[in-house]
């Protein structure tokens, strides 16, 4: 399907972009088709998954490819553990495609409306030390060239790709397939427990080390952190899910619904949100349950925001917390949206932000109408200055300069680039800051 005209928005409303023409291929190779069409005529080509990504980096002013027909299970191997995804299936969909495999994603986010293809190319990531993002859970990629080919990557054939196009910001080609290394399906005992902030602080590499997953939110001008714990266990283990009636109430009325309006009551008069805040941390984050993996690593979350996250050293996070939370009380800041503290291993991707180090990650948010500006600009600063790595697909300021200086394989990529696009006909304004001309 083609249609000209219309404008493209992505889910935050950072970024807004009217295509020259916008297609929807149904298969591989209508997109291939598309690509092919979109190089001779001179444009940029682009595809898109959900918009989730808070940056411009899927924004298309050319050709943009809608891959939201192009969803579902290609191949599944039970043996192996292997599966392979058209790449606009949404990851909310795929424990339903794996679950006749007796399989399951390694690791989630905890958000799970993006596409698979979008979610690796952007970095998207869960918490647990001992795991890494999703693109770490990538085995093999199919996608197309800018020369109009079908290219595979995986242990077989163009192995050395496999650590840049896992995590490819779009900018080597357009995947049309994502073959993952999945596990036997597992359910996941959560604790959710309000703890002193102090001591969440000064305990906090035991914390993380004890728990298979292990995360906290900071409700600024609260001292409580709502830690989340979980512990995976095998498939056989009893379940006892949320009740439906109490889930309801705390995640879709509390934590969606009343906070969408205080959040919006909060810019008109910003004096309520201390006390909503210290309201929020006594009636949500406090119990325990036992469910299937992906029911317990994500989230649903209604509520439009901004957010920007930083990829830290894991020893740095407590030091770069510490002088975020003084910076908001010195400020004076009324902020609404907790921050979010979680963690990974190390991995090998050439543009992971846990590329080569244990890590930590620290994100800030706002409201979606509220002027996040100055608060992102300031907490950003003291990233870096803690070593700081942006996530690919949320808002940050820095340049390809900047960004050479904090990944190892930078160039390595930037190398693979050149040789795959040379013309940059997946290129936008976006790649043109972060990856160079």
């Amino acid at each position: 399907m083609t249609r000209i005209g219309g404008t493209w928005s992505n889910w935050a409303r950072t970024t807004q972009i009217t295509p020259l023409r916008i297609e929807r291929p149904r298969t591989p190779e209508g997109v291939q088709r598309a690509v092919r069409a979109a190089v001779a005529q001179g444009l940029t080509v682009k595809a898109v998954g959900a918009g989730h990504s808070f940056t411009g980096i899927a924004a298309a002013p050319g050709v943009l490819l809608e891959l939201d027909d192009m969803q579902g299970l290609v191949m599944a191997d039970a043996g192996s553990g292997r599966v392979t995804l058209l790449a606009g299936t949404r990851l909310h969909r795929v424990p339903r495609l794996l679950a006749a495999c007796g399989l399951a994603m390694q690791n989630l986010g905890d958000i799970d409306r993006q596409s698979i293809a979008g979610a690796i190319s952007t970095g998207t990531h869960g918490t647990g030390a001992r795991f890494g993002g999703l693109a770490a859970q990538v085995v093999g990629v199919t996608m197309i060239t800018a020369a109009g080919d079908f290219l595979r990557v995986d242990e077989e054939q163009n192995t050395e790709m496999l650590p840049a196009v896992a995590l490819g910001l779009g900018a080597l080609g357009i995947i049309v397939e994502v073959t993952l290394q999945c596990v036997p399906a597992f359910v996941m005992h959560a604790i959710d427990e309000p703890v002193p902030l102090a001591d969440v602080l000064a305990t906090l590499d035991d914390r993380v080390a004890a728990s298979d997953h292990f995360e906290f939110y900071w409700f600024p001008h609260t001292d409580v952190a709502l830690t989340k714990r979980q512990t995976r266990l095998p498939e056989s283990t009893v379940r006892r899910p949320l009740p439906v009636v109490g889930k309801w109430i705390d995640e879709t009325l509390l934590s969606n619904g009343v906070y969408r309006v205080v959040c919006a009551a909060g810019q008109a008069v910003p004096a309520i949100t201390p006390p909503f805040n210290r309201l929020a941390v006594k009636l949500t984050g406090d119990r325990v349950y036992t469910d299937r993996s992906h029911r317990v690593l994500t989230q649903n979350r209604n509520v439009r925001f901004r957010e920007m996250e930083y990829a830290l050293p894991a020893e740095n996070v407590v030091s770069a917390f510490r002088t975020v939370k003084e910076l908001i009380s010195q400020r004076g800041w009324r902020i609404e949206f907790p921050i979010e503290v979680r963690f990974a291993g190390e991995d090998d991707r050439w543009l992971s932000t846990a590329h080569g180090r244990a890590t930590g990650y620290i994100a800030v948010h706002r409201f979606w109408r509220a002027d996040h500006t100055a608060y992102f600009d300031a907490v950003e600063q003291i990233m870096l200055e803690h070593g700081g790595r942006p996530h690919w697909g949320k808002l940050h300021s820095l340049d390809a300069g900047q960004l050479r200086e904090r990944y190892p394989r930078f160039d390595d990529f930037r190398a693979l680039r050149d040789r795959l696009d040379p013309d940059r006909r997946f290129g936008n304004r976006h790649l043109e800051r972060v990856l160079g001309d």
